[in-house]
Order: C-alpha cells, then sequence, then structure tokens
C-alpha cells in the first residue's frame, strides 16, 4: 500500500491523523492492504488480542519498535506513527509476558456517565482551588510528632499524667476517638493523644480488667502501628505492631488478635520480608475461618483484609500470580459480605478489593489495568476520609507510572481536597518531586511540592 492508496485520502483517516489516533491509523492501514491481525501479529511478534487492543485504544501504542515493524509491514509513513524517518527493517519478533492488559483513560467512551462527570468535577475542582490561590491545605501543620509515642515505648519518661479515670466508658471513649482520627487523616491530633489513651487503657487493665484492657491497649497499639506506617517511621512500626501482638494475646477476642497479626505482616513488608510477612497474613487468615465465637461479617471483614494485604505483600515482591490468587481469596470474602462495612475502625467491603486491585496493578507495572480498575470505584462513596485520599493517591501513582502527569498532578490535588495531612507522606512527595520536571506545563505543582514539604 504505497502513499497514493485511497485510503489516505478517506475522512475516517483524516480524522484519526488530526487526532494524532495511532491505534485507529493502523487499524484502517492494515484493512486497506487486507491484512489480518493474525497475520500482521506474527510478523511484528504480538498476539492478535493485544493488537486488537492497541488498535481501539485499549492499550498504547509506544514501543519505538513495534511502531518501526507495524510502518514496515503496513507501508506507512514513518512520521505518520511519530518516527523519525529511518531505513525500513524486517519485523523482528518480540515476547514480553507480563505487558499491560488494558490501557483507558477517565473519560472514554463507554465510561459509566455518573463515574465520569463526578470525576472530572473533583478534578476540576481541585484545579480550579489552585488556580484562585485557594489550596486546601496552605496552612497545615508540619509532619506530626511522634516523639511522644517514642518516649512511651522506649519508656524515657514516666507514663503520661491520666486526665480522666480509666474505667470502661473512658476507655472505650479513647480507642473510638482513636479510630475516628485516624479514618478522617487527623494524624498530627492522634499522634499527640496516643500516649496518654495507651496509658489510660493499660491503668485499666492494671484495675482488675485484664481482658478489657489488653483489649483496648492492643487497639490502640494497632492503630499507632497504621500511623507509623502512614509516616514511614518503620522502626517505630515494627515496636508498636509487636505490642499489639503481644497486649491482644494477653485476653483479645480472635478478631482483634487478627488485626494484630496483619499489622505484624505490614511491618515485617515495610522491612523486605516479604515471604514472611505474606505467611503471617495468610495462616492469621485461616486460623479465623475456625473461629466461630465472632460475628460472621465482622470475621470475614477480618479475613479479607488480611488476604487482600498478603496479595499487597507478594505484588510487592513481583510475585504476579500468588497477588492474583490472593486478591481472589479477598474478593470471594467481600462477595460473600456483599457490601463495604467499617467495623473497630477497619474497612472492608468489595470497593476495598478494588482499591488493593489498584495499588496491586500498580505494583506490577500495570498502570493502565490500574486507571482501568479505579474507574469502578466512586470516591465519594468510599466510608472513610483515609480510603478516599488513598484512592485519589493511587490513581495518582498509576497516572504518573502511564506518563500522564497532568492527570496524576489533578488526582494529587484531589487528595489534597480529601486530606491535607495523607499527602504529606513520603511517597507522595516522591511523585510530586517527579511532577517538579513538568512544572511549566502544570501550573502550581511548585506550591503543591512546597505544602507537602516535597521540597525540603
Amino acid at each position: 500500500m504505497d502513499g497514493f492508496h485511497p485510503i489516505w485520502h478517506s475522512s475516517t483517516m483524516r480524522d484519526a491523523l488530526a487526532r494524532r489516533d495511532t491505534g485507529t491509523i493502523v487499524r484502517l492501514a492494515r484493512r486497506a492492504a487486507d491484512v489480518t491481525l493474525a497475520d500482521l501479529g506474527k510478523r511484528v511478534g504480538y498476539t492478535a488480542a493485544s493488537l486488537s487492543r492497541m488498535e481501539r485504544g485499549k492499550q498504547p501504542l509506544r514501543d519505538v519498535l513495534l511502531l518501526q515493524n507495524l510502518a514496515a509491514c503496513l507501508d506507512i509513513p514513518p512520521h505518520v506513527l511519530g518516527l523519525a524517518p529511518c531505513q525500513r527493517q524486517g519485523p523482528e519478533k518480540r515476547r514480553d509476558a507480563t505487558r499491560v492488559a488494558t490501557h483507558t483513560s477517565f473519560g472514554d467512551e463507554g465510561d459509566d456517565p455518573v463515574q465520569r462527570r463526578e470525576l472530572l468535577a473533583v478534578l476540576a475542582g481541585a484545579t480550579t482551588s489552585v488556580a484562585l490561590g485557594t489550596p486546601a491545605a496552605a496552612h497545615e501543620s508540619r509532619k506530626p510528632d511522634l516523639s511522644g509515642l517514642e518516649d512511651l515505648l522506649l519508656h524515657r519518661h514516666r507514663p503520661p499524667a491520666l486526665r480522666s479515670d480509666p474505667t470502661r466508658s473512658t476507655v472505650a471513649a479513647a480507642v473510638n476517638a482513636s479510630r475516628q482520627e485516624f479514618s478522617t487523616c487527623r494524624y498530627d491530633t492522634l499522634a499527640r493523644a496516643l500516649p496518654a489513651r495507651v496509658a489510660l487503657a493499660h491503668a485499666f487493665g492494671h484495675e482488675g480488667e485484664r481482658e478489657q484492657g489488653a483489649a483496648a491497649v492492643a487497639e490502640l497499639y494497632i492503630i499507632a502501628t497504621r500511623l507509623c506506617i502512614k509516616l514511614g517511621e518503620d522502626g517505630l512500626a515494627i515496636v508498636t505492631a509487636d505490642r499489639a501482638l503481644t497486649a491482644a494475646s494477653g485476653g483479645a477476642d480472635a478478631l482483634i488478635v487478627a488485626e494484630a497479626h496483619r499489622m505484624v505482616s505490614s511491618a515485617w513488608r515495610r522491612q523486605g520480608h516479604y515471604d514472611r510477612a505474606t505467611d503471617i497474613a495468610v495462616t492469621a487468615a485461616q486460623q479465623l475461618s475456625a473461629d466461630r465465637a465472632s460475628d460472621q461479617t465482622e470475621r470475614l471483614s477480618a479475613q479479607g483484609n488480611l488476604y487482600a494485604t498478603a496479595a499487597y505483600t507478594a505484588a510487592k515482591q513481583g510475585d504476579r500470580h500468588t497477588a492474583c490468587v490472593l486478591i481472589a481469596e479477598a474478593e470471594g470474602t467481600a462477595s460473600r459480605m456483599g457490601r463495604d462495612a467499617l467495623l473497630r475502625g477497619t474497612v472492608f467491603g468489595p470497593s476495598q478489593v478494588l482499591l488493593h486491585k489498584i495499588s496491586i496493578s500498580h505494583l506490577l507495572g500495570d498502570a493502565g489495568q490500574a486507571v482501568e480498575q479505579a474507574r469502578h470505584i466512586r470516591p465519594a462513596t468510599l466510608p472513610t476520609t483515609e480510603r478516599q485520599a488513598r484512592y485519589w493517591i493511587d490513581v495518582a501513582r498509576a497516572f504518573q507510572q502511564w506518563g500522564k502527569h497532568d492527570r496524576c498532578y489533578r488526582a494529587l490535588l484531589a487528595a489534597e481536597q480529601a486530606a491535607p495531612q495523607e499527602v504529606r507522606r513520603g511517597s507522595v512527595r516522591s511523585v510530586a518531586v517527579g511532577l517538579m520536571r513538568h512544572d511549566r506545563t502544570l501550573p502550581g505543582v511548585r506550591a503543591f511540592a512546597h505544602r507537602i514539604d516535597a521540597l525540603a
């Protein structure tokens, strides 16, 4: 097919050229040359299914070698595919067992219109707030101070003075307040209050309420572990996770013991001990199967979170098969629940499995798949502020991995609007530093980086 072929003068081709729609250009050229997907796939070393996804815009066409081979096979001028003029080469076969399965973008044709409108509205609102000079977190405090918790853990000082009598109601109020502060991402308030609350729970146990006191201490150390992980304090997280499990073993119910094991698993993962971390979480989930004393929904929630945590750990290690098997277990558990539930300060359900799938896809390099999965979540319906912020941050990471820097930035702004303290995490600062290379095309990104201390 040469440059005089009628296909190059057709309205569909002109439209595709104007939109720089590489997939459509290749599809039209292939059909005009009377070449099947199967035949073309054999010549360029890709499956017919992969080429079909590329032609339909579901998988990106960025591989320079593939583009060169397509141009040679279909007689497409190289510059039409964004290539520099060069001598044509014979097609070279290339296999890649871990190619991204699906690439799409928020707002594509066929999306749920409600989801699309909601997403665009949030992203537009986030961008507008910065453009008008009213960032969501212009004067938030800096990184929460964990020195009080550290002093308590290392016995550097006497326990904090109790501000109330250690009774069942005051201890329950302390646990509930800690759960609420974590769920709403008020990490600075939580960090200041935790030492005194832990001391209160210890005092309650010492006054004869051993089991109730142990349960409260364990729950507070579980929350402390989550906080330490959020703030990147991995050393402290190891200590708080161990304290949580030790306290839980002193009389807490099976669900608190299981959640303490999940924190231990997360702490081990943060240290790079992936096999051990996975084993801890899976074993704890399996042990819960024999528990008949707990409420079924609470038991399923705890099991599902353990499997999801183990799946994330496997993905962190690059073990795609194990991650898929374990997230399938979590998904099956969520299906049995049938809904999202916020129980004992912990969230689990179908949307939480999707959140983990986004993270797993990103870790395995499947950015397009992560974005596709994110399309199926309506962030406003997520049960806590912390979950909503995590959603936007995971979306931002996926877009950064995909090279969509403007969408990455907008997702970060949406996360900042949802929870200003959540975007001060080290992983978010790393993303912001990466975006600084594009500050000329991303108005306000330098100010954002300054707000989250990424420039320090």
